[in-house]
């Protein structure tokens, strides 16, 4: 089993919310009362705001945000909804040092998971060691064996990574979860800086903040890094699903900011052996595509057929290597929560360092034994579906009721191998105003790692807010919403 966690248990949780949350780690606030170093101008500044101050400056982020249609879709039964995404002014703040942790363990992770992906779709060389069982690759349905032997410019795969963390101490960062398919989440990161530095310009004068507004830029050039030889001014797309995608604002967002063209699967042809894009004056051949679709909708002649929305014959161009998708397709099988497990022996075997970034314990309910100890001990356990996103397929021991934990164990029961289990972990509390009182709330945060001539982490990522008193869930189809994240240069703080 991987290393030990803090933990929360059913019997940890009092009723009374103001001692429910002094069993976890302040952000803000240390054991004594005081004021951490990074939050101290901040402190100052709260202090100098009466609460109708604090109040009015929400009500305007959150016009901003409306105005500005920063929404995202929440799927039901009955279909979808757009929704404003909650934004929290009470901005998430870490010092360099603390910084340097995260930046090198998501630097670590994600070399390792781009080697992995390589060396699977090729030699398979961790296979044939024996470090990881072949039925986790070669059973995932995230594997593509379409894949096997085309090489990638500068073998990457995975362009866009999302590093889930949670942290539970003074320099304890957990890994949740690895996103290396499409992950979301960074336009957010670039709009909730905007809106706090017109509401708080002051805040930012009196901090060494790291920018991240760059981020647009350096993304551009590590796909253009990737193009295929031959290319001297390469041409990239940003392709989506469509309007009724719930991270669609996003993708008008980054291809607005990039300066390239947002592009649907009709806007794309395959001819001559190359992908071509439509345009009033005629076709214009593109390099890099920057995907936002799911693996099974990408080509109908390779995968779903029944997919109206990407291009017939792109793997044939994809395998040629005379264009290049940003993910790789069959990037999905590096972050199956199953094969989330067995990424320290990545890092060790491709790499030959330590994970710098600990592991949740992880129980792989496959295994009879492990999955016996989670059945007998539910309540105080998370329950996860190996495939499962956003929140969803997922039971929370410790504030499920006994109907939930029965009915969740019967789902088990019925496909073991789908659902992995881990303790329920002592998230952060960061502060945040609720109804008009600062008040502490568990956050979590996703680093964003781009990779292409080098990899490199955007300075700060989305800091998630699980806004619901003692809820542990951070995703905003949940009741979560967001943060600004800041890094304070070294130094300068």
């Amino acid at each position: 089993m991987p290393q030990d966690t803090d933990t929360l248990t059913a019997g940890d949780i009092p009723q009374n919310a103001a001692e429910y949350y002094t069993k976890f780690f302040n952000e803000m606030m240390d054991a004594d009362g005081g004021v951490r170093p990074a939050y101290k101008q901040l402190a100052k500044l709260l202090d100098g705001l009466s609460t109708e101050s604090l109040v009015t400056k929400q009500e305007a982020a959150d016009a901003l945000f409306r105005r500005l249609g920063i929404t995202f879709a929440v799927y039901t039964e009955g279909g979808s909804t757009e929704r404003l995404i909650p934004f929290d002014l009470i901005p998430r703040i870490l010092h360099q040092s603390e910084w340097d942790l995260v930046e090198r363990g998501c630097l670590q992770r994600v070399k390792a998971i781009n080697t992995f992906l390589y060396d699977i779709y090729h030699e398979q060389e961790i296979l044939k060691a024996g470090l990881i069982p072949p039925e986790l690759v070669f059973q995932n349905p995230a594997f593509r064996p379409e894949m096997c032997g085309v090489d990638l410019p500068k073998d990457v795969y995975a362009h866009i990574a999302g590093v889930d963390l949670v942290r539970t101490g003074e320099s304890d960062f957990f890994v949740l979860e690895d996103n290396v398919r499409t992950p979301s989440g960074v336009s957010y990161v670039l709009e909730n800086r905007e809106i706090m530095m017109r509401l708080f310009p002051d805040a930012f004068n009196g901090h060494a903040v790291s920018p991240v507004g760059n981020y647009p830029e350096r993304l551009l050039e590590n796909l253009r890094a990737v193009a295929p030889g031959g290319a001297d001014d390469p041409v990239v797309v940003l392709l989506t699903p469509g309007r009724y995608n719930s991270a669609y604002f996003e993708h008008v967002f980054l291809s607005e900011q990039m300066g390239i063209e947002l592009v649907e699967g009709v806007d794309l042809f395959v001819r001559d052996g190359h992908v071509w894009m439509r345009t009033t004056e005629g076709p214009v051949r593109v390099d890099v595509i920057y995907r936002r679709l799911d693996d099974d909708f990408m080509d109908p002649l390779a995968f779903y057929p029944g997919s109206m929305l990407a291009v017939p014959g792109l793997l044939s161009v994809v395998r040629s290597g005379r264009v290049a998708l940003a993910n790789a397709l069959g990037t999905g099988v590096a972050d199956d929560k199953a094969m989330y497990v067995y990424v320290p022996r990545m890092i060790e075997f491709y790499l030959g360092e330590h994970s710098i970034l600990k592991n949740v314990q992880t129980y792989m309910l496959r295994d009879p034994k492990q999955c016996q100890h989670v059945l007998q001990n539910i309540e105080s356990l998370v329950v996860k579906e190996v495939q499962g996103s956003g929140g969803y397929g997922m039971l929370i021991g410790p504030a499920s009721t006994k109907a939930e934990q029965e009915e969740f164990k019967a789902r088990v029961m019925a496909d073991p191998g789908n659902y992995i289990a881990q303790p329920t972990l002592t998230l952060s509390t960061a502060p945040t105003l609720c109804d008009g009182e600062l008040v502490p709330r568990h956050v979590d945060l996703r680093p964003f790692v781009l990779s292409g001539d080098e990899t490199s982490v955007v300075p700060g990522g989305l800091t998630r807010v699980a806004l619901r008193e003692k809820s542990l869930v951070v995703n905003s189809s949940q009741g979560g919403g967001t943060k600004d994240t800041w890094v304070l240069e070294r130094g300068r703080c």
